[in-house]
């Protein structure tokens, strides 16, 4: 059985680290540091997350002159849905998985 899109361990941290500030312009740089995620593995999930309208991308100009152009990213409504669901399953998880202390 395939898994969900959007179900891998990566996506789960980057959904959560956005989820933590919904409204504001992110850049992968400052997510890649947040989740720990290297830049092969953030950047094409940014761009799918994108394609499947889950995130906003848009364009900055740089505060610094010769400074090229950076990404900035940030969850839609749908995203932002998916992020508490999987933020909230992943909790339930957790509790559920945890050994029970016997004779403690």
């Amino acid at each position: 059985m395939p898994r969900p899109p959007n179900a891998s361990r990566q996506t789960h941290l980057l959904l959560a680290a956005l989820l933590e500030q919904p409204r504001s312009w992110r850049h992968g740089y400052e997510l890649a540091k947040q989740t720990g995620l290297k830049s092969g593995t953030l950047y094409p999930l940014l761009m799918r997350l994108s394609e499947q309208g889950l995130l906003q991308s848009r364009w900055t100009e740089s505060d610094q002159a010769g400074k090229p152009p950076r990404h900035l990213y940030r969850p839609t409504a749908a995203g932002l849905s998916l992020a508490r669901e999987l933020c909230a399953n992943t909790t339930a998880d957790r509790v559920q998985s945890k050994p029970l202390k016997v004779g403690a």
